[in-house]
């Protein structure tokens, strides 16, 4: 997503929390290399990439990190993509505990609002109606068929941003700022392997998992003049899957 949106011209801030993916097993990126491939795609000399920290489980952390961000480009911040997302700590009905349902909701749904309402603040000093917000939130079809039984805790809180989608956008359009949310539907981040990503991919039409550029061309596009007329809805972009 940072790599297209900095391929259209914009300059990009990189929000990472590399103790939480270093405990995955797939393990962390590091972000210098993230940064430089970003760099990379830049369609603009002028544009500029940047990056910082931060534990959005913290209620303080994502009010500054929306300061420090529109701070280091420049003191405007036009485009809120809010990617971040709690993985694992979570099980099923019996499994669920109080701990994994407030971490979910600390990181998966408080700290968007709390971005939201940060930005919002931002785009409220700037002249009425000035154009160009935009704001896109991730959700994981969990109210698709079937749900995910299996990740109660996750999908609660993916749930919840889902179906305040509408609500943010009436709340932000005077500020002249859409307000989306996409289901990226299954993406291969490298995180399954052998018999099961197989499995995975015969259920797509096209016989291959989503790779990263797909939801990442639907965001890009959300963020561009073409896309203003869009508000308030929730996008499956899944490319057929077949649960």
């Amino acid at each position: 997503m940072a790599r297209r949106l900095a391929a259209y011209g914009a300059s990009v801030y990189l929000h990472h929390h590399v103790p939480h993916d270093a405990g995955q097993p797939w393990g962390a990126d590091r972000p210098e290399d993230v940064v430089a491939s970003v760099r990379e795609a830049l369609g603009d000399a002028e544009a500029r990439v940047v990056d910082g920290p931060g534990d959005l489980g913290d209620p303080a952390v994502p009010g500054e990190l929306v300061g420090r961000a529109a701070e280091a480009l420049g003191g405007r911040l036009d485009i809120l993509v809010a990617n971040h997302a709690q993985s694992g700590f979570d099980g099923s009905l019996d499994e669920i505990d109080t701990a994994m349902l407030d971490r979910h909701w600390a990181v998966d749904t408080r700290s968007v609002i709390l971005l939201i309402q940060a930005y919002a603040r931002l785009r409220s000093a700037l002249p009425p109606r000035s154009p160009g917000g935009r704001v896109m939130m991730m959700t994981s079809g969990q109210d698709i068929a079937g749900g995910m039984p299996w990740e109660l805790a996750y999908a609660l809180q993916k749930g919840a941003l889902a179906s305040v989608t509408r609500s943010l956008a009436t709340a932000l359009a005077d500020h002249a700022v859409t307000v989306n949310t996409v289901n990226p539907g299954p993406v291969d981040t490298d995180y399954m392997t052998g018999e099961d990503y197989e499995a995975v991919a015969e259920r797509f039409p096209a016989g291959r998992w989503g790779m990263p550029d797909d939801p990442a061309r639907l965001i890009a596009w959300l963020a561009t003049d073409e896309a203003e007329w869009v508000t308030g809805q929730v996008i499956d972009s899944e490319g057929g899957f077949r649960r």
